[in-house]
């Protein structure tokens, strides 16, 4: 019998490239996972990894097992769903009332604005209201959040899309839209765009401004570039932070201008102020992305609504 377990410790290698990877992914050692992975192949009487260098890839035989498993491992969620479903009712007490008691683990995926404006209201309630419910959390990029949901090492992410920013789904996740962001440009409150008085600045405004950004492998960043498409020479990147919080710090120190969404952002400082942009208007759709296998899980959708809830109670930030 093949362990399934260690199949998906090897799904896990084949879609983050490395044993540290995969188990930095998983929540294991990479020694287990190396354990995991050295079972099968003693099970199966088949080599699934070959050593190259420092590192190693997958055998033909194991690419094979990572394909053909998707189903086989789709299966056994909808089974699972089907299990929940069948037998978990619990009751009220002395009322007798039905309610239905959600237990198992949800994986969470999420950006790191999701964590601090979103999740951050949505787990204390889901602790509250489905004591038996496990929802480990982990910060990752929107690609990589969806490659993690889609090989089955997170059950549900939060992920956005930057303006026209091309953004994958594979054809067996269900994207759910929750709300449109909004990012200003922020400025010190003394800099001449901001004493101005202009409700929205252009890219030609914007032109030869220093600016601190994300990585260049970022959403953010490669929506900020488009934001500039036809201008020469710029977005000029001075500085860069993975934190918007280190943007505004950054900002307020003169030494740059900085594009920082509304989500997650706290109270700007008095030094500082945020102006919209014009057309192209700096936006992001965020989205909750599941495996299309999950969609009866009642775990997986007393989460999806805890979401959606506190989605819908968001408002901007305002200026």
């Amino acid at each position: 019998m093949i362990d399934l377990e260690a199949v998906v410790a090897l799904r896990a290698v084949a879609t983050n490239g490395s044993v540290a990877a995969a188990a930095d992914a998983l929540g294991f050692t990479p020694s287990a996972v190396s354990q995991q992975i050295k079972r099968l192949e003693r099970g199966t009487s088949v080599a699934l990894l070959e050593r190259v260098g420092r590192g190693v890839v997958l055998t033909d035989a194991a690419r094979h097992l990572v394909t053909s498993s998707a189903s086989v491992l789709a299966d056994l969620e909808r089974l699972e769903a089907d299990l929940h479903l069948a037998g978990g009712v619990a009751t009220d007490g002395a009322g007798g009332n039905a309610r239905r008691r959600i237990t198992g683990e949800v994986r969470i995926g999420a950006f790191s604005t999701a964590v601090r404006g979103l999740l951050v209201d949505v787990l204390p309630r889901l602790r509250d209201g489905h004591p038996d419910l496990r929802t480990p959390l982990r910060e990752s990029e929107p690609w990589e959040t969806i490659a993690l949901v889609a090989s089955g090492q997170r059950d549900l992410g939060i992920v956005h899309r930057w303006g026209g920013v091309a953004l994958a789904m594979p054809d067996h996740l269900i994207e759910t839209p929750l709300f449109t962001d909004v990012a200003d440009v922020i400025l010190r409150r003394e800099h001449p765009l901001a004493l101005s008085g202009a409700l929205e600045l252009t890219p030609l405004d914007l032109a030869d401004e220093p600016w601190i950004a994300t990585f260049d492998s970022t959403i953010c960043r490669q929506w900020l570039r488009r934001l500039f498409d036809g201008v020469s020479n710029a977005p000029r990147v001075v500085h860069e932070s993975m934190e918007f919080e280190n943007h505004l710090e950054l900002v307020r120190a003169g030494l740059g201008v900085a594009l920082v969404p509304r989500m997650g952002r706290p109270p700007l400082h008095p030094d500082l102020v945020a102006v919209p942009t014009a057309r192209p208007v700096s936006t992001r759709g965020v989205s909750a992305v599941h495996r299309r296998s999950q969609a009866d899980s009642p775990a997986l959708q007393a989460v999806l609504d805890a979401v959606r809830s506190v989605a819908a109670e968001r408002e901007p930030v305002t200026r």
